[in-house]
């Protein structure tokens, strides 16, 4: 019998990685005479990287990058030769932007979560008033110094809505107030001294693709503040004072690169607090279909194929999970291919799916502090009582 497991991260209480190493020890240990593939997954958050660069074996870079309440921290940057993606990657790379890119060029996978991540802010801190994508902006100059000629960039579960202001003052623009004062970060906090933008991008920063799978513009009742704001910290009050900051600051970078004011409103505008925006904005960046790259790239498809039995799951599977995210579209395609089908999730919104056994690993009942700090040892037992 051979087995894909290819979870995605229980947020808040199990890595992607860690899921998968959970269900495979009890199936070893229940089977020894089963094939196990492993392939943790990433939606472009936590874990991006790392689960990118390992399956095709590019070289780990650690960086010096500032966090997104400043204090430092050391991020990875995979580098790897253009040879190395996969001809499925490929294709979806070049839907964005067109490459001339030799099998020998290298290219970079860099994470937003590593340096400007959600999780790496204690829940008191999680403000995005004073949060900023900085250390992402320094994590792609890092990628660019190291000789790479493109770089794909993950950036779910960030803890910021700075419209990647930070990011582009690491990456060569100046924001200033009417008195000459630089703002280093230029936080949300500061954006209302803030009236003029100089410099630009570096000219070494190379192309950039945006793994996404966010449709949100950046402003108003779908945008960045009101659709993600209140999951980083911000006070529902404040959604619209934060808003018409971001409309300000839109208009103000537009302005400076010559781009129309129409960008904010461009499907997936709104990404990552809006720092699809400022990158498109300033910078050589296209968004490409982050589910879909991060299949491709780690060859699902074929690892389907090859399977007898498929587990999958995420912290909550529910109906947002059929709508582009991996989880769901493995079990799609599971099924399509008549594959038995087993999804283990800390919580399923779903009264059933066709052709799936669902599997909530923990009661209703429980406490979700409780839920959280046990879901190894509940998504153990849950995987032991299914295959014993």
């Amino acid at each position: 019998m051979r087995v894909l497991i290819a979870f995605d991260k229980f947020k808040d209480s199990m890595t992607a990685a860690r899921a998968c190493e959970v269900a495979a020890c009890e199936l070893r240990a229940l089977h020894r005479d089963w094939q196990i593939d492993i392939a943790p997954l990433s939606d472009g958050g936590d874990g991006f990287c790392e689960i990118l660069g390992r399956a095709v074996g590019a070289e780990m870079i650690p960086c010096r990058t500032t966090g997104p309440r400043g204090g430092g921290l050391e991020t990875p940057v995979a580098l790897l030769p253009w040879s190395l993606v996969p001809e499925a990657a490929h294709a979806i790379l070049a839907q964005g932007l067109k490459t001339s890119l030799a099998p020998g060029d290298t290219i970079a996978v860099v994470e937003m979560a590593a340096a400007s991540g959600l999780a790496l802010l204690a829940k008191e801190l999680r403000d995005p008033w004073h949060a900023t994508s900085y250390g992402t902006g320094q994590l792609i100059r890092a990628a660019a110094e190291l000789g790479a000629k493109g770089i794909v960039l993950g950036v779910g579960g960030s803890a910021t809505s700075d419209l990647g202001i930070g990011a582009l003052a690491a990456l060569g623009l100046e924001f200033l107030s009417e008195e000459g004062v630089r703002f280093h970060t230029a936080t949300p906090s500061e954006w209302h001294a803030i009236t003029r933008i100089e410099g630009g991008v570096f000219p070494s920063i190379p192309p950039v693709w945006i793994a996404c799978d966010v449709d949100n513009p950046l402003l108003g009742p779908r945008g960045a503040a009101a659709i993600y704001g209140p999951q980083k910290g911000l006070a529902a009050e404040d959604v619209p004072k934060l808003d018409a900051a971001a409309a300000k600051m839109a208009a103000l970078l537009c302005l400076h690169t010559g781009r129309p004011n129409s960008l904010a409103a461009e499907s997936g505008a709104g990404a990552a607090g809006g720092i699809a925006f400022g990158l498109r904005a300033s910078a050589r960046a296209a968004l490409v279909p982050g589910a879909a790259l991060v299949s491709a790239w780690l060859r699902i498809e074929e690892r389907i194929a090859a399977a007898d039995i498929v587990i999958t799951g995420e912290g909550r599977f529910d109906a947002t999970s059929l709508s582009g995210k991996i989880p769901g579209s493995i079990a799609s395609r599971a099924r399509e291919l008549g594959k038995q089908i087993h999804v283990f999730a800390g919580s399923v919104g779903l009264e059933s799916l066709p052709g799936a056994h669902l599997h909530a690993i923990s009661p209703p009942e429980l406490p979700l502090d409780a839920a959280l700090s046990e879901g190894p040892q509940r998504l153990a037992a849950a995987v032991r009582d299914q295959f014993a």
